[in-house]
């Protein structure tokens, strides 16, 4: 294609666009407010006439009245500014007297205009429930299967309405119970979600098909079960098909099991429905279920449901419970046998920003603590995550979730996937919290890494190569990150907390130089220039020797030889201010 533009071109551009610009400021010149056409004909030049018949209309028991204006033809043409004409006021009138005048003054071609709604004068008759108005206006003739431009029949207005009486008098009159209205649904399907049981045997007595499909491809039966109505799904199963599916491919099962109705999940299953049908996205009735909360719908799709076609979905009903917030689900679950470390498959976990895996990552993410006891008294691991989900409790400040996780193993030395520090990633949440900080380093947190620094004693070199700057992910150092001057205030608390967990450590210079502006550095400068305490080292040495995961593993300490005053200083509990009831850790 050749989209070379010439000059000549671009002259007539700048020209074009200069009019249109003037154009529009003419339009907004103060003073010269523009009005639509349809505003000023609707109001401007609506006759005498007009406006004498509609407030005849309105006003009760004015036949006479009205009588004697049926000689203004023209005026029953007119139409107001939402395109009612008086053919329309007349037919929501409770008077049927007033309608009768005024059709008959009415030419028969304005028996069947609309307002700017797309509603006939029977429409809005029906749409009132005014049976007596409506039976006239059939008899006169008026088609029963005109649509409002939402696509909506007065059949399926009735039915909305809950009017018996006004659908058998339009189905009398000849209005199509198959007729397709928006969504491409019938007055069934509305009929069926609504659970009007005497309105679906009206419409399957007078022929209606049982199982016509919505745009969406849901059936009435899908709908009904939605909504839990089990006498019209009974009905509409002895006429029509249980396998159909929606264009997701959700199964009327699954509807049923979105509903929470466990009756009509138990009726579904009589009448042979599968539970192992999966919709696109790989979902089964009892993930459904479980994610809804429905307790009793779980209970009768867990033994018909195969473990090989959730293996085959790629995700747990457990993660759905879990997911959903729902502990009494995700309970039943795990006394039915449900794997609590069942992991995601890739296909469903890259739908996640974080790529998450597990069921308690779920749980953790929800702050749900009674669902984050249940999977870790079930067994569940706390590590299996790309996003740990410490990190997760961490960025929280949730204390008691911290604690939950430590106490079942997390793993205080994660570092993150994309980690730009030389020590374990847990530490950054916790600078400005103390109580969270003492239960990293209680349940073995890496500290003597903190003060790894090459330089030493030296001057720090500064990143002056280019393309290194301080967002650019390398090994960052402890002491290069609690110097930054948003941080350096909180220099001296922290390292001197870190102190009751490390032997004798040399600080490096850069560190030292902050920490000589804080108010504690005499208590620090003592404790790093005087040897340890004897019991201090023993301490150290006895907890090296256990190993983190047998110093949180409380059946482990008590078969520990040891007097229960020397487990608690082993475990570090004169430090442990959460256990000690002190919530509020920020310094």
């Amino acid at each position: 294609m050749d989209n070379y533009t010439s000059d000549e071109d671009t002259d007539e551009d700048f020209d074009t666009q200069f009019i249109i610009q003037q154009s529009l400021q003419d339009i907004y010149k103060p003073g010269t407010a523009q009005h639509a056409p349809k505003d000023e004909s609707s109001h401007s030049f609506l006759s005498a006439d007009y406006k004498k018949i509609v407030g005849t209309i309105e006003k009760a028991g004015k036949e006479d009245a009205l009588s004697h204006l049926t000689k203004c033809h023209s005026a029953f043409d007119e139409a107001d500014e939402i395109g009612w004409i008086p053919l329309h006021k007349a037919a929501v009138q409770l008077n049927k007297k007033i309608l009768e005048i005024t059709l008959s003054a009415s030419d028969p071609s304005l028996w069947e205009q609309t307002t700017h709604n797309g509603e006939t004068p029977l429409f809005l008759a029906v749409s009132s429930c005014l049976l007596e108005n409506a039976t006239f206006l059939l008899l006169n003739g008026c088609n029963p299967n005109a649509k409002n431009f939402e696509g909506n029949s007065p059949l399926l207005t009735a039915v909305l309405r809950d009017s018996y009486d006004m659908a058998a008098l339009l189905i009398n009159y000849g209005a199509d119970v198959n007729l397709r209205c928006a969504n491409e649904r019938t007055a069934l399907h509305e009929a069926a979600k609504l659970g009007r049981e005497d309105m679906v045997k009206l419409m399957l007595v007078s022929g209606a098909h049982p199982d016509p499909q919505s745009t969406y491809g849901f059936t009435p039966l899908a709908l009904a079960a939605q909504s839990g109505h089990t006498e019209i799904m009974e009905m509409l199963l002895q006429k029509g098909k249980i396998f159909c599916l929606a264009s997701d491919s959700s199964s009327i099962l699954l509807e049923a099991a979105s509903g929470g109705n466990p009756d009509a999940v138990a009726l579904l299953l009589e009448y042979g429905a599968d539970a192992n049908i999966p919709k696109n996205s790989g979902h089964l009735p009892i993930h459904v279920a479980a994610d809804r909360g429905h307790l009793l719908a779980l209970k009768i799709l867990i033994p018909v449901t195969d473990l090989a076609a959730i293996k085959q979905s790629g995700i747990s009903p457990v993660h759905c419970a879990a997911a959903g917030a729902h502990p009494q689900c995700l309970e039943l679950l795990i006394q039915a046998g449900f794997d609590v470390n069942f992991m995601l498959d890739q296909r469903v976990s890259k739908h996640y920003d974080d790529h998450r895996k597990s069921a308690l990552h779920f749980a953790v993410s929800n702050s749900d603590l009674s669902s984050v006891k249940l999977l870790l008294s079930a067994g569940a691991l706390p590590n299996q995550d790309p996003v740990n989900c410490l990190q997760i409790a961490l960025r929280m400040g949730n204390y008691e979730l911290i604690s939950l996780l430590l106490r079942h193993g997390a793993n205080v030395n994660y570092f993150c996937r994309v980690n730009p520090l030389h020590f374990p990633s847990a530490l950054q949440y916790t600078l400005k919290d103390e109580v969270m900080l003492r239960m990293l380093l209680n349940y073995g947190y890496d500290t003597q890494r903190c003060f790894d620094c090459p330089h030493g004693d030296k001057v720090h070199p500064s990143y002056t190569v280019e393309g290194w700057t301080s967002t650019v992910i390398k090994d960052t150092k402890f002491c290069e990150v609690i110097t930054l001057s948003w941080l350096q205030h909180l220099s001296g608390k922290v390292v001197r907390v870190m102190l009751d967990y490390v032997d004798q450590v040399r600080i490096c210079s850069k560190l030292k130089a902050v920490l000589q502006k804080q108010g504690i550095w005499s208590e620090i400068h003592f404790i790093l220039t005087n040897p340890r305490s004897l019991k201090h080292l023993c301490r150290l040495k006895i907890r090296k020797c256990m190993g983190r995961l047998h110093l949180r593993c409380p059946v482990f300490m008590s078969f520990l030889p040891l007097p229960n005053r020397l487990k608690a200083y082993v475990l570090y509990k004169e430090y442990d201010l959460y256990g000690q009831g002190i919530f509020t850790g920020t310094w």
